[in-house]
């Protein structure tokens, strides 16, 4: 497996062709940082040569996790340069610099999220119909390319000076459909996203669930579960009913198109393209209304910088810009706007989890506590001192250039709560482990892949080997048994020559013998006709009785020679016909003996073919259950890591937010002495406008009583009125520190008592998110263990199957390799028995006995003895009594 190619390196020509080495700084200018980001940050640019206004996204691809940050960079820019849409956003180029590539895209106002950021209210529904109109263009678009957003959600749908909506942050998405990454934003992804990696894959119809919650965002101004840990809310969103919109007076069309899009099975969910005929999204409505909400929130902006920046100049020239007084000024801010949905723990809770170690954008931007989810790299805000409401006098054309929907505060807290926000290291730390066990799952199924074939590889080149070596075997065999069968045949001829010869030697020897006993016998019988004659007997008639007995003789010995010719000739066509049928026959046999010895062979080659086969299915069973077991082992350690970091990271989150928790409570404590205070003076004021109301109508009394009272009798009751206002104002002074005391103590306990209720309520939270947390995955580990054992069995049916088809492919082998036995013996049967039939057609062709000649060629005789005893039956037969007659004279 090739190494991937090392950071910044372009001598492959695929890449080098993505970036540009020229320096960018000499391309644009005016640099000023406009949003931050898990990637890094976010800049306003200005082309130097056309004066356009872009938008400039820096990644850095230095330092731990180089190559895949490397590999990020490419992927993104690679899908960029792909997309050519209207409601897509616009590439412009890349560069490379110092480790740092500059990813160069349109400039866009800024998001949904930043709307329902500026207003702190939900949008109303014909803006979300007409945003969803376009989004849903772009997904239709992407789709339509077999590719994958996934991170749909307000902070990445964008707006545009005239009006368009535009998709971006495309660093989580996918060139093929389906994909089995996990990938997104954790409140906005959908079920079959987050359970990807235990249940199998996903397609186009993530983002549609993606567009759903982002409905409800921007309807509600956050996602669902937004109040709760974000790994618990993966939990909630895989194993709960889908959310559905509440509150607001929306229209059933609105919610129809909602729970359309969130349907828990993703084949019921309608696709991009007919969500486009849905009524809600096709309903009248005017063409402006983007624009209206642009300019409203533009409006919405600058009053927003205008007030923040008169209370900081009021601040500096009082000489107040002490903490508390910009406390007071914070609050004052809020108060502004009021926001009834802030949670301890909304920040970053936006921030992506992109397959590629996220070059995503997405981070919380909220001034009070409702996240932006723009990490995106052109949801940028304004620079402060490029603001639409700041009251230091900009040139109105360099000003229009920085158009935007996003406050000042926005980019500034943007950056600020990503700096000191823990919740993406958080989530990259999952997502990299995520990712990390993924890989480990690939690199493993990739090596017993290799290993698996490389197996199957060695097993068919054993088996191949073992074949040829058989097929060498037969053919040797085949050559052995064609040299007997050659042999046996030369063999027979040489036999068959010597027989002949011999015969001949036999009838050569059996003539001249009968010659010499001619000649012996006509020497006697001469002499004996001598004999016989006397010397009386006339020489004419003695002349005349030797030229008979001579002409007899001739006779005679004709006779016999032509008997002895007779009978050799019949004896030798006898003979030699035997000795060519018992030839024929033990050709034959020897024929069926070699067919039988090939059978064999093959027979004991077949079995131990068999028996290889076995032994490779067993050796390749062992092999997959090792892997089986190994890939299962590995799944339940990842599992088990998996587990103690999603319950670490709660721990740390319910630690982070009872520490914020804390904080607010110390926070009310020490402002709480001055609040008592405000309420003491002010009850003092009223105790004090009481006393002088007494002191009055002391006043009045003590006037009219002393003009109807006597002179020597004034001082007495002079003394005796005030004696009783002291007395009354000594009680209501009582009665007034009695009041203070009593609102101080009931300040006190209701503080007790709402920040206890708090505590309270908080940790009652997070031990039922940890409850639940615990609980979802002793349920993912049953499931776990329940598709092991599927897998087990699954492998067992697999593997008993090729077992059954291995023994029905042997038993068919066997059955094919007899019938081929009995079709070879039978067809050999055949051609012996035409053969002998031939043969004894044609002996009895030739006028032989076929009995007899069957009958000699059946006796179990050696040949050379056979050709011996021919012989001697020709010897016995040609006796010299038997052509020898004596004649008198």
């Amino acid at each position: 497996m090739p190494s991937p190619p090392k950071p910044g390196n372009l001598k492959d020509p695929e890449v080098a062709g993505l970036f540009c080495n020229e320096d960018p700084e000499r391309f644009f200018e005016d640099l000023r940082e406009i949003g931050h980001g898990s990637f890094g940050a976010v800049y306003f640019a200005r082309n130097v040569a056309t004066k356009e206004v872009v938008a400039i996204k820096k990644m850095s691809y230095n330092g731990k996790s180089s190559t895949d940050k490397w590999q990020d960079i490419i992927k993104e820019v690679k899908f960029l340069r792909q997309l050519k849409h209207k409601n897509t956003i616009e590439y412009k180029g890349c560069y490379l610099k110092e480790h740092t590539a500059w990813l160069v895209m349109e400039y866009c106002l800024g998001s949904a999220s930043d709307i329902i950021e500026v207003h702190k209210k939900p949008l109303r529904e014909v803006e979300i119909s007409a945003i969803c109109q376009d989004a849903l263009e772009g997904l239709a678009y992407l789709h339509s390319q077999s590719k994958i957003h996934r991170d749909v959600k307000a902070g990445n749908i964008l707006l545009t000076e005239n009006g368009t909506v535009k998709l971006a942050d495309f660093g989580s998405a996918s060139f093929i459909s389906p994909a089995n990454s996990f990938v997104g934003t954790p409140y906005w992804m959908a079920p079959e996203v987050i359970l990807a990696m235990d249940e199998g894959q996903y397609d186009d119809k993530a983002d549609i669930w993606s567009l759903g919650i982002t409905c409800i965002e921007m309807a509600e101004r956050k996602p669902p579960l937004f109040n709760m840990n974000a790994m618990s809310a993966l939990y909630h969103i895989a194993q709960n009913d889908s959310p559905t919109l509440s509150g607001g007076d929306w229209q059933d069309e609105f919610h129809n198109f909602v729970d359309a899009c969130l349907q828990k099975i993703p084949k019921d969910r309608p696709s991009a393209t007919q969500l486009l005929l849905h009524p809600f999204v096709r309903k009248t409505r005017r063409s402006d209304v983007i624009l209206e909400l642009i300019q409203r929130t533009k409006e919405a902006v600058k009053q927003l910088d205008n007030l923040q920046y008169r209370r900081l100049n009021k601040l500096i020239m009082n000489g107040e810009g002490n903490d508390e007084s910009l406390l007071e000024g914070s609050r004052a801010d809020e108060a502004i706007i009021p926001d009834d949905n802030s949670s301890l723990d909304d920040e970053s809770k936006s921030d992506s989890l992109p397959s590629q170690h996220s070059n995503t954008a997405s981070s919380q931007s909220s001034v009070a506590s409702q996240p932006s989810q723009n990490d995106d790299p052109i949801s940028f805000g304004l620079p402060r001192q490029a603001s639409g409401g700041s009251p230091r006098g900009f040139d109105p054309n360099i000003a229009s250039n920085f158009a935007t929907i996003r406050t000042t505060s926005i980019v500034q807290k943007q950056i600020k709560e990503h700096e000191r926000t823990n919740d993406y290291r958080n989530f990259t730390v999952y997502k990299r482990l995520r990712k990390t066990h993924q890989k480990e799952l690939q690199s493993m199924e990739s090596r017993f892949k290799a290993e698996m074939d490389e197996h199957k590889q060695k097993l068919d080149r054993e088996y191949d080997n073992l074949r040829q070596r058989f097929l060498r075997e037969l053919d040797k065999l085949k050559i052995q048994h064609t040299n007997e069968l050659d042999k046996q045949s030369k063999g027979s001829q040489a036999q068959e020559k010597k027989f002949l010869r011999d015969v001949q030697q036999n009838h050569d020897t059996e003539r001249k013998s009968l010659a010499e006993q001619m000649k012996k016998n006509y020497k006697s019988d001469k002499e004996k006709i001598k004999k016989n004659l006397d010397t009386g007997t006339p020489r004419k008639e003695r002349e005349d009785a030797m030229k008979s007995f001579k002409d007899a003789l001739t006779r005679k010995k004709r006779d016999a020679e032509f008997r002895l010719e007779k009978h050799q000739k019949d004896t030798l066509e006898l003979n030699l016909r035997s000795f060519k049928r018992r030839k024929l026959l033990q050709y034959h046999k020897l024929e069926q003996k070699l067919l039988l010895e090939e059978i064999g062979q093959r027979r004991a080659q077949l079995e131990y073919e068999h028996s290889m086969l076995v032994r490779h299915h067993e050796s390749t069973q062992d092999l997959e259950y090792k892997h089986l077991a190994a890939l299962q082992k590995m799944k339940d350690e990842q599992l088990k890591k998996q587990h103690e970091t999603e319950r670490d990271n709660q721990t740390a989150y319910n630690q982070f937010a009872e520490g914020e928790l804390r904080k607010k409570h110390a926070l009310e404590v020490k402002q709480q002495p001055r609040s008592l205070r405000a309420k003491e003076v002010q009850i003092r004021k009223q105790f004090n406008e009481a006393v002088k109301t007494q002191q009055r109508q002391y006043k009045a009394l003590k006037d009219h009583i002393l003009q109807n009272t006597p002179k020597n009798e004034q001082k007495s009751v002079v003394k005796k009125l005030k004696e009783e206002q002291m007395r009354k104002l000594a009680a209501l002074g009582d009665q007034y520190e009695a009041s203070i005391a009593e609102m101080l103590q009931q300040q006190n306990v209701r503080l007790d008592e709402t920040q206890l209720a708090d505590a309270n309520e908080l940790k009652n939270r997070l031990q039922q998110e940890l409850e639940l947390l615990i609980a979802y995955q002793s349920k993912l580990k049953m499931q776990a263990e329940a598709q092991h054992q599927r897998e087990r069995k699954l492998l067992e049916e697999r593997v008993s199957l090729r077992r059954a088809l291995l023994e029905q492919k042997m038993e068919e082998e066997r059955a094919h390799f007899d019938r081929d036995e009995q079709d070879k013996c039978r067809a050999l049967q055949v051609r012996h028995r035409e053969e002998l039939e031939t043969f004894d057609i044609e002996t009895t062709r030739m006028g032989l006995n076929t009995l007899e000649v069957t009958h000699l060629s059946e006796e179990q005789v050696d040949d050379d003895i056979s050709i011996r005893g021919s012989m001697l039956s020709l010897s016995g037969s040609s006796s010299s009594n038997s052509f020898t007659s004596h004649t008198p004279l």
